[in-house]
This record gives structure tokens, C-alpha cells and sequence, in this order.
């Protein structure tokens, strides 16, 4: 019978242009219908305990593209050209200034100019994310002038340098590097991008995830402009290639390159001396592997204070984890979601931690807490140490992207599985505390639209220890205020 159900079930989202997985699961968030165990945390998240109250003003506005909104996915500051730059999923780059106020097309990554069209979808498919190389803004640099963007295609004539295992081939992900000829230009004025590489992927769902170098890396140190790809497990749900566990396959890996090298099987991009399996004496391990068994690396970022690389990995049924990453780590996908054993009633407490290879969550959340809708999905995260929001000092920020809740924990005593130590931080609205959804509620109401039901939400650190969140729905970039 539950066979049927979910095949039932599969085939009907699959009607609606959704690629699912065995286990219906809706496209951006996964979903705890199917699912096979008793509830992992039978207590929910402390909803009242521990709240912190932020106050926050409307940044800047993201045009819409007609009447669609944009699809914010990531900020980041580029502090050479001492500006800010954020994307949407349809294929826009913008530039921000420091104070919100001016906002310019720098890039439309889908424009017919460049020949790679952005194969876009509401929740899993489009421009996924982007990177400035550190030397973006110095002259006489080799890396002057260099970003880089990381993005589904519906161009799958070129041949692709990863590949499934398995058959299919719906649309590839394609890293480019682009160089503009000023880096302080309003807008790009370079020429075509160069393709790195790109991966050929047989479902729609689980493509890329973040693009990012280690901010706290410093010129000659070995992880200096290294580039960090985050590469999901190339769908359906469930992993039925089984990539994330193969180190033969690029998926459901975080990779390590460097975009300036040529050691590559390509020739492209390098690969560096210092990544843990560059000198696997098994066959066919891939050298640009800096941590493997990722679903759907999310976001993924490095403490200031510590230097240790957290990462947030969207789950399937059940849970939504966080992970501190070291090279060469084994995260656990597919044998395990979260802390549990992943499978048709394999989860359970008794099943928590059992493999001493594997790094577990420093924290994770359960999908049926009252706090969630239907889907979740964690995002964020960062170990905040700046002190302009002395609130969240000394605090690992991340959140679940469906319902836009913002959690933290103590970024000093780091959790060790579980949610019991997640606590909620709420917005202070003229003295009346909303959460993140109820805003871009009031907000598309104002604007003359269908408040939305979820905020898709996405969190980043600024400038001056500014923290700014963004959604899908109402084009606002909101900062958190002292």
C-alpha cells in the first residue's frame, strides 16, 4: 500500500513539473509525507526560550523581471570595489552600494550574448551562485578583474567533464570564470566567459550549490584562492545512483580547485597539492574532492575566529542538519540523514552516530516541529563575531528556507546532534514581534500582490558586521539594525 501511495503520489507532482524522488517531496524543500519512522525529537524546538529580537529596515530593492519576482539566492561583499553584489536565480547579477541605495544591473548572465541560457525553474534550477576571486580588484594580479558563476544550462551540446551514474541527461551545470577589463566599471565590460567545467545531470533537482573562497585565507597560505564548488547528488531523492558515498563521481561532494591552474583532467582549472584525495591510490577517485556525502550543500561558510567551515545540507524526510567540515570528511549521504540511518524504517534513536568514519551533525531539525510548514529545507549559515548586533555575537546563525525561521546556537560550545540547544531569533517590527514570512506578507500586500505562502529565505553577512536577509517573493534585501 505505501509502495502505491507514494507512486501515486510521484506521478501527480511529476505532473505538475516537478521531478520527485521515490518519496514525494516537493521541489525546494522536502517534504515528511512518506515518511517511515516515529518522530527523531519528540520535543519540538523551544518556540519562547531564549528569543532574540532583532530590529531591521528595507535595505534595497531587487527590480521585478515583469511581473515575476527576483529570485534572490546570494549577497556577498566585494570589498575591493567596496560594493555589494547579489543574484537572482532567472540569471541577473547586481551591484549595491554600501548604503542600499543604488542597485545596477552588472550582469545578466542569461543574456543571448554569452551562449549559456539559464535553465530557471522556481525552486531548484537557474543561476545558482557566484564568487569574486580575492584578487578581483588588484592590478597585477592574475586573478584581476576574475568571478565566477555557477549555473544550470539548458546548452547540453558541449561534452561534459562530470557525469552521472546512470542514464539521463536533462540540463548541465556549467562553472564560468568571467574578467572584466576594470573592476571598478558600473557594469561588466568584459568579453565571453571561459567554461571550467560542467557536470550533466539526469534529473532537475540537487544541481549546485554555493561557489565560495575562504575569506580567511591570506596570500600564500594553501588555501588561498581556492575556489569551494558545492555540487548536490544530482537528484531524483534518495540518491539512486549512489553518488554522494562514490569518490569516482563529482556529485554530492563540496570540491576544492584552483580556477588559475591547468592540472586538470581538462585543463581548465587546477588541482591543488593539499586537497585529501588529490593522491588516492584507488582508481578513479577524483583529486578536486574536499568533502564528500553532501544531498544538497546549501551554504556553507568559514568562522572567523576558528577557521572551522560549517555547512548546511538540506535533507530528505525527516532532517535538516548543520556540519562542521574538515578535509576530506564523509558526511554521510545516503547511509545516513542526519544522525539517523536513511531508509525505509531505519530511523531511529537507537541508529544515531553508529559509524566512527562518518562526521555527524553539530546540530539538526526535525520536519514535523510545529514551527515548519510542508516543506523545510535549513539555509544560512554563519558563526557570527562581529559586534554591531551584540545580540548574535558568538553565535552560529542558519535558518530553514521554507518558512523563513532564523535559528542560532553558541558557536563556542557547538551542539553535538539534535536540536534540543536551537533557539529562535524574531523580528521587532515598531515593537511587535513577526517572523520573516509575516513581513513579506505585509510587504506584497502593499505592493499589490498575493502575500506568499513561503519566503524562500537566504541569509548573509555584509560589510561592518551587517547581517542582511532576502526572499523570493517581494524583491526586498532587509539588514538587521542595532
Amino acid at each position: 500500500m505505501r509502495i502505491s501511495l507514494l507512486l501515486i503520489t510521484s506521478i501527480l507532482t511529476a505532473s505538475a513539473g516537478r521531478s520527485q524522488s521515490p518519496v514525494a517531496q516537493p521541489a525546494g524543500g522536502e517534504s515528511p509525507l512518506g515518511k517511515t519512522s516515529n518522530d527523531p525529537f519528540p520535543s519540538p524546538i523551544n518556540a519562547t526560550d531564549g528569543i532574540i529580537r532583532v530590529k531591521f529596515a528595507e535595505f534595497a530593492s531587487i527590480p521585478f523581471l515583469g511581473e515575476d519576482a527576483p529570485r534572490l539566492m546570494l549577497l556577498v561583499d566585494e570589498p575591493g570595489t567596496k560594493r555589494l553584489f547579489v543574484h537572482t536565480m532567472q540569471g541577473p547579477l547586481y551591484s549595491v552600494s554600501y548604503d542600499g541605495k543604488k542597485v545596477t544591473e552588472y550582469l545578466d548572465v542569461n543574456a543571448p550574448t554569452w551562449g549559456v541560457p539559464v535553465q530557471f525553474s522556481s525552486h531548484d534550477r537557474g543561476f545558482q551562485s557566484f564568487a569574486f576571486h580575492p584578487q578581483f580588484n588588484q592590478r597585477g594580479t592574475r586573478g584581476y578583474g576574475k568571478f565566477y558563476t555557477y549555473t544550470d544550462t539548458s546548452n547540453i551540446t558541449p561534452k561534459a567533464d562530470f557525469l552521472p551514474n546512470g542514464p539521463g541527461h536533462i540540463h548541465d551545470t556549467v562553472l564560468l570564470e568571467w574578467t572584466a577589463k576594470n573592476p571598478m566599471a558600473e557594469k561588466y565590460d568584459g568579453g565571453a566567459p571561459r567554461e571550467m567545467f560542467r557536470t550533466a545531470k539526469a534529473f532537475q533537482i540537487h544541481n549546485g550549490g554555493q561557489i565560495a573562497f575562504n575569506p580567511l585565507a591570506r596570500p600564500g597560505t594553501a588555501d588561498y584562492g581556492l575556489l569551494y564548488v558545492g555540487v548536490a547528488d544530482g537528484g531524483n531523492g534518495g540518491d539512486p545512483y549512489k553518488h554522494a558515498q562514490n569518490l569516482s563521481y563529482a556529485f554530492g561532494k563540496i570540491l576544492r580547485i584552483d580556477p588559475l591552474g591547468n592540472n586538470s583532467a581538462n585543463g581548465r582549472y587546477g588541482v591543488p597539492s593539499s586537497n585529501p584525495f588529490l593522491k588516492n591510490v584507488k582508481p578513479g577517485t577524483l583529486g578536486e574532492i574536499y568533502a564528500y556525502g553532501c544531498r544538497n550543500p546549501q551554504r556553507f561558510s568559514w568562522d572567523p575566529k576558528n577557521g572551522n567551515m560549517f555547512m548546511a545540507d538540506i535533507g530528505q524526510e525527516v532532517v535538516e542538519k548543520v556540519t562542521l567540515v574538515k578535509p576530506g570528511a564523509n558526511l554521510g549521504w545516503n547511509i545516513w540523514e542526519g544522525s539517523f540511518r536513511y531508509g525505509p524504517r531505519a530511523v531511529g534513536l537507537e541508529n544515531r552516530h553508529g559509524d566512527p568514519e562518518v562526521t555527524y551533525p553539530i546540530v539538526e531539525f526535525d520536519h514535523t516541529d510545529p514551527l515548519f510548514q510542508r516543506s523545510v529545507a535549513v539555509t544560512g549559515v554563519f558563526a557570527y563575531r562581529e559586534t554591531a548586533m551584540r545580540q548574535l555575537t558568538n553565535k552560529l546563525v542558519f535558518g530553514d528556507n521554507p518558512s523563513g525561521e532564523i535559528f542560532y546556537v553558541d558557536a563556542d560550545n557547538l551542539p553535538k546532534g539534535g536540536q534540543d540547544s536551537i533557539r529562535r531569533i524574531l523580528f521587532d517590527d515598531k515593537g511587535t514581534t513577526r517572523t520573516l514570512l509575516e513581513l513579506i506578507q505585509q510587504k506584497m500586500q502593499s505592493q499589490g500582490k498575493t502575500p506568499a505562502k513561503r519566503t524562500d529565505m537566504r541569509i548573509n553577512l555584509g560589510p561592518e558586521g551587517k547581517v542582511f536577509v532576502m526572499n523570493k517573493f517581494d524583491g526586498i534585501i532587509r539588514v538587521l539594525v542595532p
